[in-house]
């Protein structure tokens, strides 16, 4: 029997759909409870699972009690050893307390469903000194140790179980939540993680667009055309990041470099909205969404802006978004990714999407869930 580690966040990802960009720290978590958040990571942690099929009988799984993942193992009838641990109102002492843990019990790897904070959490507590896996489901994951999805950390887990992986480092990154609710991006490499050498499986480090003339030139161009062809009556719902927000500041209008803002007759609607108040809006009024992919990451959706909601998507549609990007940018993204959480509304973005590279210029680039 192979043995695995899984240790869930119960609360990463909940400050995603509430526009809150992190759950680090007690009185965000009660915010977001506040503004009405759902937890997410038990979703993400039964996909993981359910992904092993019959192989399952195969592994001995080592999880936490409670909702950590005792809970999810038994909402799936999977058998799994419990090892000690609080059952309620954990921190993130506890997810240092489990991987330590898990490491003296031998296992063959960890997986670890959270965001940049667990991530860390594992890195203080084992370093490189057991082989970990990233289940994604924070808001922010900056770090290069997460899988693409779920489904695929689950392929990666069987493969390196039976020998077909090698290992590499990958970086452990962080930003300050206080920072990015105030629209700065302050990033930190905090260390390095063992995780299984799979490049197209698992995401890298996200890495920030080049602050250039030329860039600056290229987003310009991409923005007025943007603008040039925006309709009387149609709500823009515009994602995070400095493509993106260029289309702002040629507006004259402020937005959130790090938010979702919704625009109206080239006039801001509201700022720094969340999942709420996107779906009340659109249901007023035909919309479209513009976003840029995350640097090197390529995700257009599920990282970063969960206010742009599977719930969203499915209300407006492929055909309402589009994609524009720097070309620099682009140069160093091999396919675009979508990671909602929903299995359908990803499936509808597979494929073939274009991209808007420069004024009225737009490339042809593949679309992965």
């Amino acid at each position: 029997m192979r043995r695995v580690g899984l240790i869930i966040n119960p609360i990463a990802g909940m400050g995603g759909a509430v526009g809150l960009k992190g759950t680090d720290g007690a009185k965000i978590v009660q915010r977001a409870y506040a503004l009405g958040a759902e937890k997410v990571s038990a979703e993400r942690a039964k996909a993981f699972l359910r992904s092993f099929g019959a192989l399952s009988n195969t592994i001995e799984f080592l999880t936490c009690p409670g909702e950590m993942g005792e809970g999810v193992f038994q909402e799936l009838g999977m058998p799994c050893r419990v090892i000690p641990g609080r059952t309620a109102e954990t921190s993130a002492e506890d997810t240092r307390s489990a991987a330590r843990l898990m490491q003296n019990s031998d296992v063959a790897i960890i997986a670890f469903c959270g965001g940049d904070g667990t991530a860390r959490d594992i890195l203080d507590a084992v370093g490189q000194r057991v082989p970990v896996i990233g289940i994604p489901s924070g808001v922010k994951m900056h770090s290069g140790v997460f899988a693409v999805s779920p489904k695929t950390a689950a392929e990666i887990v069987t493969k390196f179980l039976w020998d077909e992986l090698p290992l590499k480092e990958g970086e452990v990154a962080d930003v300050d939540e206080e920072a990015f609710r105030e629209g700065r991006l302050s990033a930190r490499l905090y260390g390095y993680l063992s995780v299984p050498h799979e490049p197209a499986g698992i995401q890298g480090m996200k890495a920030p667009t080049p602050i250039t003339d030329e860039a600056s030139e290229n987003r310009r161009a991409v923005a007025k055309w943007v603008i040039e062809n925006m309709e009387g009556g149609i709500l823009y719902i515009l994602g995070p990041g400095s493509t993106v927000k260029t289309i702002n500041e040629i507006l004259g209008i402020e937005g959130m470099l790090l938010g979702v803002d919704l625009v109206l007759n080239r006039r801001m609607l509201h700022s720094d909205v969340n999942e709420k108040d996107i779906l009340k809006a659109i249901s007023k009024r035909p919309a479209r969404i513009v976003v840029s992919p995350i640097g090197k990451q390529g995700f257009i959706f599920g990282r970063g802006n969960q206010q742009i909601s599977s719930r969203v998507l499915r209300r407006l549609g492929k055909e309402a978004v589009m994609i524009v990007s720097t070309r620099e940018k682009l140069e160093g993204i091999q396919v675009l990714r979508v990671d909602t959480g929903d299995s359908d509304v990803d499936a509808l973005f597979r494929g073939i999407m274009k991209v808007l590279v420069d004024y009225n210029i737009f490339r042809a680039m593949r679309v992965e869930s």
